[in-house]
């Protein structure tokens, strides 16, 4: 558990995550509470990134919120003004909050690449292939994808690391069905939300969803949706395939963390001042282009 969790003890912890802290309201309902913390390369950073919590809470809200018609999702509301916790609590809670239902999650990482870059253009330039899929010669670095591709991966325990996984591996962990359902609905909420962030001058380089089942068997979006945490935002206006784009995510604190020669084992290492401000500003300017919102 991070050092930097701060737990609410009016409820009971069942979970921590890289960032997310899950707390049990009843049977039927848990709390999801984004902190401050960031991870990168699986490793959770030993800084906070301060107010990154609400900004992804908002994130999460407004693509739930904006996907309903493609899929059904695991939020219930955001507001907690009714739940059974001290008023300090609450103040810490205020922003950073969802109530969702609790569901049944399926162990995979639904990852859509639409774009060449980060692991996939390493495998492409040694093999000429994403996660297996063979792609054409000549592809640069950045360039959109010939189609978006869906490459699901494990979902790892804190400290471990995701791996990818053939979409064969992935019938047989959950079956023909559920691998289906849930490979063309990801590679709708992708092209969904691509086309809305475009029209605002973001590019949606890549994104990853998770699903939960309820009791009668349906598939809901669960976790988070299309955040800076999720995906790679590039500004539209400074995109030139054969560079690597700037970006609205974390993507800025990976590049400062390959060019400190860290080995990406814990602990890593402490991200200086000026890194952490230009990381939230960021990911305040990429939620008020895309959601409007200028205030948390």
């Amino acid at each position: 558990m991070p050092h930097q969790a701060k737990y609410i003890n009016s409820l009971e912890h069942i979970a921590s995550g890289k960032v997310r802290d899950i707390y049990r309201i009843d049977d039927e309902r848990l709390l999801f509470v984004a902190s401050d913390r960031l991870s990168a390369f699986d490793v959770v950073m030993p800084t906070l990134i301060p107010g990154k919590g609400r900004i992804l809470t908002h994130f999460a809200e407004f693509w739930f919120q904006h996907t309903r018609h493609i899929i059904p999702n695991h939020l219930i509301s955001t507001d907690i003004s009714n739940l059974p916790v001290t008023e300090e609590e609450k103040q810490w809670l205020q922003g950073r909050s969802m109530i969702v239902r609790n569901l049944k999650v399926i162990p995979v990482e639904a990852i859509v690449r639409g774009y060449l870059v980060g692991s996939g253009w390493k495998e492409y330039q040694q093999s000429q292939s994403i996660c297996g899929i063979a792609l054409p010669a000549g592809l640069q670095l950045a360039d959109k994808l010939p189609e978006d591709l869906f490459t699901p991966s494990t979902k790892a325990a804190a400290g471990d690391h995701d791996e990818n996984i053939s979409f064969k591996v992935l019938v047989d962990k959950i079956g023909q069905q559920q691998a289906e359902q849930i490979r063309g609905v990801s590679l709708e909420l992708y092209r969904y939300a691509s086309d809305y962030a475009l029209q605002r001058g973001i590019i949606i380089a890549d994104t990853k969803f998770e699903f939960g089942v309820d009791e009668q068997g349906q598939i809901l979006l669960v976790d988070e949706a299309l955040t800076p945490d999720s995906s790679r935002f590039w500004p539209v206006d400074s995109y030139r395939p054969g560079t690597s784009p700037v970006s609205y995510d974390k993507q800025y604190i990976r590049d400062w963390l390959e060019n400190t020669h860290w080995d990406k084992s814990p602990p890593a290492p402490v991200i200086p001042e000026d890194i952490v401000k230009r990381t939230q500003e960021k990911y305040d300017e990429a939620l008020t282009r895309l959601t409007g919102t200028t205030e948390l």
